[in-house]
This record gives structure tokens, C-alpha cells and sequence, in this order.
């Protein structure tokens, strides 16, 4: 469990602050009216949140190889 817990800890971060802010946006600006499909419930709202903070974080450990490196490897 706790290597799980440590190989995904920055997908984990990012759920848990992107439903963070997504039940933030809909507490303080949400839709009262009910037409707006994201805005009106606080479980949309936030799942939405999880999901964009699920996307968006990047491994800071892994290194990115450019195309020259894997050029130079394979002569």
C-alpha cells in the first residue's frame, strides 16, 4: 500500500486538490438556478475538479529525453 500510495503521490495531490477547488467554485460562485450542468451540483463540481487534477500534474522525478539524446544512442 505504501508503495502505491508513493509511486502515485502527485496524481494523488493533484485529485485531491482539484476536487478541493472544484467544491470551492461551486460553494462560492456556483449556478442557483440549476441549468448550469457543472455549477448547480457539488458532486459534479467536484469530480470535475478530480478529474482536471487527475490531467494536469507531471511527474517532477521523470526526465524528458529529446529526440538528439535517443539520435545519438542509437549510432
Amino acid at each position: 500500500m505504501n508503495d502505491f500510495l508513493f509511486r502515485y503521490r502527485w496524481k494523488l495531490m493533484g485529485i485531491a486538490i482539484g476536487a478541493a477547488i472544484g467544491f470551492g467554485y461551486w460553494y462560492f460562485i456556483g449556478c442557483t438556478s440549476g441549468t448550469c450542468p457543472i455549477q448547480s451540483h457539488w458532486q459534479s463540481s467536484t469530480l470535475y475538479g478530480a478529474l482536471i487534477g487527475y490531467i494536469l500534474p507531471k511527474n517532477p522525478e521523470k526526465k524528458t529525453e529529446n529526440k538528439e539524446s535517443k539520435v545519438a544512442e542509437q549510432k
